[in-house]
């Protein structure tokens, strides 16, 4: 197969191969860690069993990286890259061993939540820091290829993580030690990855100007101005701010559908009353998506090449709108498993196709500042979903005349974004 064949040539790449590592091994750690958060906030018998429940967890887990994501955007343009991954994996041990001393000692508590939120906000920082990083150790052709199989495959190493810590929880005695153990082998892993970072070199990852301590601090007080520098250059360059708007849009309807699709596995195709049936159901939808999204990496590289970014977006939000005219007429598990897999594979596609836009289309001085922007977007936009999802669901999750009006958003977002993108060239 093409994806495979270019998956090779991407390998042979030894700047990619020690980018990759540290991207696969600190996402293994941060599907560990989140693993527990997830059990923690919506499956646990006295949490998240309404539509208001999950959507404040949601808005408590993304607003902080909302708020953090603009100074990170400041910083990438700044710090060293590949110091940024160093130094913050290296954060992320002290924080969740923290947690894992604190759930020892004391419980759970807020202090437990709010480290939680910290740790959660530098992964997103860290993402960031990969994402405008790529560019320096691939080009050309191979770059849709690299931004197609990296996210995704990092997201298949954060599953991978997230299995093993379920796993641990079996095997380990319940109580605060099966907790705190399951953080400590996360720990680990964020430690290895900081460690695999000092491979490259200092200067690998750029940018490739910095400033002194002095222009650092006049740049962070400047803050404003930078932010409204890069969505100027952003806006400048067109295709990369229309990418973003049908990104925030895209992630608006999506996280409607993800916050109904926790209530209807915990509330409708499981006892509500057994948190852990509901776990197991969201599990299953959790694995479809995941098959969407492997499709996406070995869809997009190819038909994305014939039909060029822009149209293969259009796409996307045309199959994630057919995967919600399915939930209009039956919430049986088939067609919620069978929704899944096509919202993940539009979901995912798009998001491909908006990171190479992006990536391709902004100057490298202000790489760091779109991703940022990018992230910024990509939760606040969750938020929003988080919001409506509290006002209009019912505690099921199932409302067909929701789902036929978010099918209906998407065939919208699909005209719209269709008719302003450019024709020009096909390939990436």
């Amino acid at each position: 197969m093409q994806v495979i064949s270019e998956l090779q040539e991407l390998l042979r790449l030894p700047d990619f191969r020690k980018l990759f590592a540290v991207r696969l091994v600190s996402q293994t750690g941060d599907g560990m860690f989140q693993v527990g958060l997830a059990t923690l906030f919506f499956f646990s018998p006295e949490n998240a069993s309404t539509a208001t429940g999950v959507a404040a967890a949601f808005a408590v887990l993304l607003l902080p990286f909302t708020v953090v994501g603009p100074w990170a955007g400041v910083l990438l343009d700044r710090w060293r890259r590949r110091q940024v991954l160093f130094v913050g994996n290296l954060v992320r041990v002290v924080i969740t061993l923290a947690i894992a001393g604190i759930l020892l000692t004391s419980g759970v508590g807020p202090v437990v939540y709010v480290l939680a939120l910290v740790d959660l906000s530098i992964n997103r920082f860290l993402l960031a820091a990969l994402s405008a990083s790529l560019p320096r150790v691939v080009d050309g052709p191979l770059l849709l290829t690299a931004n197609s199989l990296t996210p995704t495959l990092g997201a298949g190493a954060a599953g991978l993580g997230a299995g093993i810590g379920f796993v641990l929880g079996l095997l380990l005695e319940p109580g605060r030690s099966k907790d705190a153990t399951v953080l400590t082998v996360a720990a680990i892993l964020f430690a290895t990855a900081s460690l695999l970072a000092t491979r490259m070199g200092r200067d690998l990852l750029g940018p490739e100007r910095r400033t002194d301590a002095g222009q650092m601090r006049a740049a962070l007080q400047n803050l404003a101005r930078g932010l409204v520098a890069g969505a100027r250059h952003l806006r400048e360059r067109q295709t990369p701010a229309r990418a973003l708007g049908v990104m925030a849009t895209h992630r608006f309807l999506y996280g409607v559908v993800f916050i109904a699709s926790i209530l209807i596995s915990r509330n409708l195709l499981a006892d509500p009353a057994d948190p852990a049936a509901g776990l197991r159901t969201f599990g299953t939808v959790l694995a479809a998506s995941a098959v969407g999204f492997v499709l996406a990496a070995v869809l997009t590289p190819v038909l994305s090449r014939r039909t060029g970014p822009h149209a293969w977006i259009v796409y996307c939000l045309v199959l994630a709108a057919v995967s919600q005219l399915l939930l209009t007429v039956t919430i049986s598990r088939w067609a919620l498993l069978a929704a899944a897999v096509a919202l993940a594979l539009a979901a995912q596609g798009a998001k491909i196709a908006v990171d190479t836009i992006v990536q391709r289309d902004t100057d490298d001085a202000f790489r760091g500042r779109a991703f940022a922007l990018y992230d910024v977007l990509y939760n606040a936009a969750f938020v929003g979903a988080a919001a409506l999802a509290a006002l209009v669901l019912p505690d099921t999750g199932y409302s067909p005349a929701l789902f036929a009006l978010l099918a209906v958003a998407y065939l919208t977002a699909a005209a719209v974004y269709g008719a302003r993108a450019p024709r020009t060239a096909r390939h990436p």
